[in-house]
C-alpha cells in the first residue's frame, strides 16, 4: 500500500520535472458539467478564456483537486467530494478564506482567485487558485534531491512553520477563524466524534489513545494559525532551487496550538522507513541523507520562532498519530461508500489501526 500519511490529502497544485504529482483523466465518480464550469469562469475570472482542458490530480484523499489548462494559463480547482459528508469536513470555503487572508510576504501560498458556493454549477462548492510551477515531493527522504538540497529544504520547512505560527491572525482578519483557546480539547473532541461516525470495526489502541490524551492535556495553551496537515508533501519546492515556494492544502487550518503543527511534521522521525503504512525516517542514516534529525529540526524552528523550549512534546506527537488515525479511518469509510478521491483509499482501514498503535506506544 502507498504511504497513507503522504497521500492524506491532495497536494496537487503543480506539475513539473522531479515532482511526484500525477495528473489523470477525471475519475468517473468526480465528473461534472465542464461546460457549466467554463461558462462560470469566463464570467467570474478576468483572465480566463476557453477552450480549456480539465484533468484530476491523483493521490489526494480529501477534496478532489483538478488542473485547468487553457492556451495561456493554468489554474487549480478544489471542490467538495460528492455524496454524504461528515459534519464540518471538506470546507473549501475556509481554505479559500485563509489563502486570501494570509500575508504572502510571510507565508508562501497560491493566490486564490474565485470561490463559488452555488452548487448548481458543478454540484458542490469549489474555488479556483493560480497554478504554481514547481515540485511536489511526497517522500520524506526527498529522493529526487541531493543531501545538501535535502538539508536546505528541511531547514526551509522549519522556517515556514515558524513564519506561519508568527502571523498576526487578528491583523490579517482571521480573529474569528477559530476559537482562540482550547484548541487541543476541541480537536480531541472533533476527531473523536468523526472517528466514531466513520468507525467500521473495533480499534482498542484508538480507544486507549483517546483516553490517554484526554487525561494528559498540555501544560499551557497557545494560539496561532495552525495548518493542520503540515508536511513536506503539502509544499511546492522551487523548480530548480532547494526552497519552498508554496504551502498547500489548508482544509484543516484553524486557530490552534502551533506545536500540533510542529509535531505533525515530526511524525516521520518515529516511523520506520520500511513500513508499508507511513514510511518514515526512523532507522535511516539521516546525516548521510543530509536530513536534519528531529532535535536539529526543532532547533531550527526555535531559532526562527524565538521559542526557548518545546514543552509537552510526547503529548503532541501522540496527538498527531491520533489525528492521523481518525482521518485515515474517515478516508476508508468514504472508500466503502464509493466517494473517496483516490483509488487506493480502500487500504486505509489498516492504516488507521497502525497510526493508532504508534500513537498509543508513545503514551507508555
Amino acid at each position: 500500500m502507498a504511504d497513507a500519511s503522504q497521500n492524506l490529502a491532495s497536494s496537487g497544485a503543480t506539475t513539473g520535472s522531479g515532482s511526484d504529482v500525477i495528473v489523470i483523466d477525471v475519475l468517473p465518480q468526480h465528473r461534472f458539467d465542464e461546460a457549466a464550469l467554463w461558462r462560470y469562469l469566463e464570467t467570474h475570472l478576468d483572465d480566463f478564456s476557453g477552450p480549456a482542458r480539465l484533468r484530476q490530480f491523483q493521490g489526494g484523499q480529501s477534496n478532489p483537486t483538478f488542473l485547468i489548462e487553457t492556451a495561456s494559463r493554468k489554474y487549480v480547482l478544489r471542490k467538495k467530494p460528492p455524496g454524504k459528508l461528515l459534519p464540518s469536513a471538506h470546507l473549501v470555503e475556509r481554505e479559500y478564506r485563509i489563502l486570501r487572508a494570509l500575508p504572502s510576504d510571510q507565508v508562501p501560498v497560491p493566490r486564490a482567485r474565485v470561490l463559488c458556493e452555488d452548487t448548481s454549477i458543478i454540484g458542490t462548492a469549489f474555488y479556483v487558485m493560480d497554478h504554481i510551477e514547481g515540485r511536489v515531493i511526497t517522500g520524506v527522504t526527498l529522493p529526487q534531491l541531493t543531501p545538501p538540497e535535502r538539508r536546505a529544504v528541511y531547514a526551509d520547512f522549519a522556517r515556514v512553520a515558524a513564519a506561519l505560527h508568527g502571523v498576526d491572525y487578528q491583523a490579517c482578519g482571521l480573529a474569528d477563524f477559530g476559537k482562540p483557546e482550547g484548541y487541543v480539547a476541541r480537536q480531541l473532541d472533533r476527531w473523536s466524534r468523526q472517528y466514531v461516525a466513520s468507525k467500521t470495526d473495533e480499534n482498542p489502541d484508538m480507544d486507549k489513545l483517546i483516553a490517554w490524551l484526554a487525561a494528559n492535556p498540555p501544560s499551557r495553551d497557545e494560539t496561532a494559525i495552525a495548518h493542520g496537515d503540515f508536511r513536506i508533501g503539502n509544499t511546492i519546492i522551487h523548480p530548480t532551487e532547494p526552497r519552498i515556494i508554496a504551502l498547500l492544502d489548508w482544509e484543516l487550518a484553524t486557530l490552534g496550538h502551533p506545536l500540533a503543527d510542529l509535531a505533525y511534521a515530526c511524525m516521520y522521525y518515529h516511523m520506520p522507513a520500511g513500513s508499508d503504512v507511513g514510511a518514515g525516517l526512523a532507522g535511516l542514516d539521516l546525516q548521510a541523507l543530509g536530513i536534519p534529525g528531529e532535535e536539529e529540526f526543532l532547533a531550527i524552528y526555535q531559532r526562527h520562532s524565538g521559542r526557548q523550549q518545546i514543552p509537552d512534546w510526547r503529548f503532541f506527537l501522540a496527538f498527531s498519530y491520533f489525528r492521523m488515525a481518525a482521518i485515515t479511518q474517515g478516508v476508508y469509510a468514504r472508500a466503502l461508500q464509493g466517494n473517496a478521491a483516490d483509488q487506493r483509499a480502500i487500504g486505509y482501514g489498516e492504516a488507521a489501526k497502525v497510526f493508532a498503535g504508534i500513537g498509543r506506544s508513545l503514551t507508555h
